[in-house]
């Protein structure tokens, strides 16, 4: 009896606080969309999705079945329904994608249709987007670079081309937690990558060079404001990073200022935002139609066409699509005279997204986008932080002080929210970015982007010169500041491979605080400072295997990393240090003081707390007689290659030759307490990892002789 009394107790203040939280209940709608299909990305395979469906549905509807019509049955019926939807949804969207992959890599010749064409001038390439017609046996999408050089002067978007390639299937991740572009290719249909040669034959022309408005418009502003500055110009009208450097884009990032070149809310905000107060004033200007017409809502008319244009003029990516809806539904609240920007409208906006894209979820670009505006929304809700940002009668000097600290406070807020995101993510994150934000944000708003809409748009007259001067000299600082926040001691945070849980951990309990309203929305403070005691006491791999067997790094006893092959490209070094969370330069195995190695085979020990590891790798394709390597590989604890070694390797504890690694994928070992994590334990039976593949004809000598 004294149970029950406690149980009814108990029931009652649940339903006492979701009264007090009942307007607070739609915003987890999207959270449960949201926890269904990251279920179906994190689970591995078939019979458990299907389980989780038959739970959260038995959830349901045992709720309903037990409901005696109080908030919190009603409540567990939705978010169990809704989280089976979610769950079905990406299932259903990833087997509607389905498309053929290459089985192998390969020199291949086919005929088909231009269906994307991407200029990348920091690379000096052209990116190609084909929609294969021959032969049959090749994935109906291919995407190939091609050199600036070898591009014909006819080759444009719609143009039937006939080209030879190098190509492979869609490279799954190198290491755990690194980025998996198998699993991107795939939503995107893209069955392989590769490199074209020349020539190109142009069999039917396409498009008009001059009607591709956006490569258009990006090479006019570069021609108008040369090197960096130019770059980034172009990306803030058009998009196109293509022309970026690298040293630019690293300063970006590492300084917290990369959302600035990403097209999203900051942008699609300014351009309506500026939209609306040149229509407006104009319009005022005509006593008339200000008297009989409600210019407001003209005014917003007017931001949600230049809304969807800016989207389609910057390629219509994911990010753009999100600000463009969320800008759309603010510009709606606006018309209907309701309060526009509210964390009902960043529910509404993510559950649009999710239903349209629902694989976006998986993808840092969704996550960063709303757990920024989500932080911002709420903070700016909550009534404290409402009393301090609302406007008074004060002298000028206060009023910027607060403004200044009004803004460094969301920064903070901002950062605070995203740095788990991009730990997880990236393994790295900026400290410094909610300062650098200050000064980059209304830099970026007020200066550079009226000032180049400015030049835009006097250029039609040819006095747009002063126009870009103004923000050639405002980019030019824009870099600088990223440059020295980039620079500044201990201005990135890097951490190894960041475990899911504690990832879920943080997330779960940010929108536990930021979703709730009552006192009780603190509990969530746990889940996060667990999280985040997680991820920083998580030891980072004493050794990384590539996905190919072809490098290996290993951590030194000085704390370093030492990397196998001394001449692997910037791409494998930044991935193996990223993983190991690691900030500095790869020295190579060889230089280490135990190291034996030739340039068929090295030998190394490795220490992890009082016991040293012997590990032996192949570094060549050479082979090596078994007279010299059966013995090796009995004296080694650890043996990796990058071909199929014979039975009669046997090392004492582990084997990761190519058979191996073709189960595995790449491999991050901690040898303290003899632990694994694979790439393949991430992919299960996800489509992606065993895809339906063709394999065309190879080309005769004769054809590969004459093209």
């Amino acid at each position: 009896m004294a149970g029950r009394r406690h149980m009814g107790a108990l029931g009652r203040a649940v339903e006492r606080w979701l009264a007090a939280e009942r307007d607070q209940l739609p915003l987890w709608l999207p959270v449960m969309v949201g926890l269904g299909i990251a279920a179906w990305f994190l689970l591995p395979d078939t019979p458990r999705w299907g389980a989780f469906i038959l739970a959260t549905l038995s959830l349901a509807l045992m709720a309903i079945a037990t409901s005696r019509g109080g908030r919190l049955t009603r409540a567990v019926a939705i978010a169990g329904f809704a989280a089976a939807i979610g769950c079905a949804m990406i299932w259903w969207r990833a087997e509607r994608v389905t498309a053929p992959v290459l089985a192998h890599p390969g020199v291949a010749r086919f005929t088909g249709k231009v269906i994307a064409m991407e200029p990348l001038p920091a690379r000096k390439l052209v990116r190609l987007r084909v929609a294969v017609s021959e032969p049959q046996a090749m994935p109906p999408v291919i995407r190939v670079n091609l050199a600036e050089k070898d591009v014909p002067e006819a080759l444009s978007r719609g143009a039937l081309v006939r080209m030879r390639a190098w190509l492979m299937p869609p490279p799954p991740a190198a290491l755990p937690g690194a980025y998996d572009f198998a699993r991107v290719a795939w939503f995107q249909g893209i069955g392989a990558t590769g490199r074209g040669f020349a020539p190109v034959e142009v069999i039917e022309s396409g498009d008009a060079p001059s009607a591709d408005l956006r490569h258009r418009l990006a090479a006019h502003i570069r021609s108008r404001l040369a090197g960096d500055a130019g770059a980034v110009a172009a990306t803030l009208a058009t998009g196109d990073r293509g022309a970026i450097g690298d040293d630019d884009a690293e300063a970006m990032r590492r300084s917290g200022l990369a959302h600035l070149l990403s097209i999203s809310g900051l942008h699609v905000t300014a351009v309506v935002g500026a939209t609306m107060i040149l229509v407006l004033r104009l319009l005022a200007l005509i006593p008339g139609l200000a008297l009989r017409v409600r210019l407001p809502l003209v005014a917003a008319a007017a931001g949600a066409l230049a809304a969807v244009g800016y989207t389609w003029l910057t390629g219509a990516q994911v990010p753009t699509i999100r600000s463009c809806i969320a800008a759309l539904l603010v510009l709606a609240a606006l018309a209907l005279g309701r309060e526009a920007i509210t964390l009902r409208l960043v529910a509404a906006g993510a559950l649009v997204v999710l239903i349209a894209l629902p694989e976006s979820l998986a993808g840092p670009s969704f996550q960063l986008s709303f757990a920024a505006v989500t932080a911002i929304v709420a903070l700016h809700e909550h009534r404290a932080v409402q009393r301090w940002f609302a406007r008074r009668e004060e002298r000028w000097p206060a009023r910027l002080a607060r403004g200044l600290l009004s803004l460094l406070l969301t920064g903070m807020v901002v950062e605070f929210a995203l740095m788990p995101i991009a730990l997880y993510h990236f393994h790295k994150a900026g400290l410094y970015g909610a300062a650098a934000n200050i000064v980059a944000i209304p830099l970026t708003t007020f200066v550079i982007m009226p000032a180049e809409a400015l030049a835009l748009l006097f250029d039609t007259v040819g006095l747009g010169a002063p126009f870009w001067w103004i923000t050639g000299e405002a980019l030019h600082l824009l870099l600088a500041l990223a440059h020295a926040t980039a620079g500044a001691p201990g201005a990135v945070a890097a951490m190894p491979v960041m475990p899911s849980g504690a990832f879920a951990a943080m997330v779960g309990g940010g929108l536990w605080v930021a979703l709730w309203r009552t006192r009780w929305r603190w509990l969530g403070v746990a889940p996060v400072a667990v999280g985040a005691l997680w991820a920083a006491l998580t030891p980072a791999p004493d050794m990384l295997v590539s996905a190919d067997g072809s490098h290996l790094a290993v951590r030194t006893a000085n704390d370093e990393m030492a990397l196998l092959r001394e001449r692997s490209g910037d791409y494998i070094r930044d991935a193996f240090a990223a993983t190991a969370g690691f900030e500095g330069d790869l020295t190579p195995i060889s230089d280490l003081p135990d190291a034996r190695c030739s340039k068929d085979v090295c030998t190394f020990r490795q220490k992890s707390g009082e016991r040293s590891w012997t590990i032996l790798a192949t570094g060549s394709d050479y082979l090596v007689p078994r007279k010299a390597l059966q013995p090796a590989c009995a004296a080694s604890d650890i043996v990796v290659s990058d071909r199929r070694l014979p039975r009669w390797c046997r090392p004492r504890w582990l084997m990761l030759d190519r058979r191996t690694l073709a189960a595995t994928g790449g491999v991050a070992i901690s040898l303290i307490d003899k632990s694994l994590r694979t790439t393949r334990l991430g992919s299960g039976d996800h489509p992606w990892a065993n895809p339906p593949t063709v394999m065309p004809p190879r080309p005769s000598k004769r054809t590969q002789a004459n093209p």
